[in-house]
């Protein structure tokens, strides 16, 4: 379990330096310049992100269970995870009324991937992982509204279009093939 807790550290810590520490992350930049700081950040993400794998891969079969999530609670999880892929392909593509409507679409997304996962598993290596990211994503919303960064602007149906169709096929790719190589569980048994 350190394993896992040291990559959410990681991770979420890496994520969270624009909310903790604006002026030092400024500070950075100008010293660095973007692609120096882009450079080590992204290590950080991917040195928390591979720990967090890992991690949970070996805490998993060993943790305990907090409780067993009812059956049916598959069905739901497989729905919202696809709204969370939506949201995610919307925070990735030009505005449309998706992405202003949500506002902050990749928050959205991780809040519903977060949640999705907390229904459908009870041990605690996941009640650890999901709660951390559900935690952080929220917080993560607040500090933004109070930043007041600008919410986009809505745009042609035709850019929601493009994150429907690009979030079902991530969608469809996770649910059949990458969910189970990735991370050990096909979410359809």
């Amino acid at each position: 379990m350190v394993w896992l807790i040291l990559g959410i550290v990681i991770f979420l810590g890496v994520h969270s330096i624009r909310m903790v520490a604006p002026q030092w992350r400024e500070k950075q930049i100008a010293a660095r310049g973007e692609k120096g700081w882009k450079g080590p950040y992204a290590l950080g993400v991917f040195v928390g992100l591979a720990l967090i794998i890992w991690g949970f891969i070996q805490a998993r079969p060993e943790a305990m269970f907090i409780y067993e999530p009812p059956t049916f609670v598959k069905h739901i999880t497989l729905t919202l995870m696809w709204f969370s892929f939506v949201a995610l392909a919307a925070s990735s593509t030009p505005a449309g009324k998706i992405k202003a409507a949500l506002k902050h679409p990749m928050l959205v997304g991780v809040k519903i991937w977060a949640f999705a996962h907390l229904l459908a598993n009870g041990d605690l290596a996941s009640l650890i992982l999901f709660s951390s990211f559900l935690a952080w994503s929220v917080w993560n919303r607040i500090a933004v509204k109070r930043r007041g960064d600008p919410t986009p602007v809505a745009g042609p149906v035709s850019n929601d279009v493009k994150a429907i169709v690009g979030g079902t096929v991530l969608y469809l790719l996770f649910v059949f093939f990458l969910h189970e190589w990735l991370i050990g569980v096909a979410p359809i048994t």
